[in-house]
């Protein structure tokens, strides 16, 4: 758990001190003439994509592992575990398609 704290702090300090570095002059050769926008735009959205994708996909998988747990210690009252089970994935694949619409219209 300290490991996962150490590389979440270490991409969020990344995060932080990279929008310094977007601040400064851009060399020729990251700029496309066409579209008028920088070629690390498309990357940047794709792994903000991709970090949504993974986030609700161990949220998904942790409320799926725990309800499965919490059913198999009380069979008597798997269907309101499952039913919040459900309720709950709904809930973070709704907040995962409203991440990725609003990244592809800022694409």
């Amino acid at each position: 758990m300290a490991q996962l704290f150490r590389i979440a702090s270490m991409c969020m300090a990344y995060l932080l001190l990279a929008s310094a570095a977007d601040a400064q002059e851009v060399a020729s050769t990251t700029f496309d003439a066409e579209s008028g926008k920088f070629l690390f735009d498309a990357v940047g959205k794709g792994i903000g994509a991709g970090l949504v994708i993974l986030g609700a996909g161990l949220g998904i998988g942790k409320i799926g592992g725990m309800a499965v747990e919490a059913m198999s210690r009380q069979p008597e009252v798997s269907g309101n575990i499952q039913t919040g089970m459900i309720i709950a994935a709904a809930l973070i694949e709704g907040a995962t398609f409203f991440a990725l619409i609003l990244i592809g219209f800022l694409m």
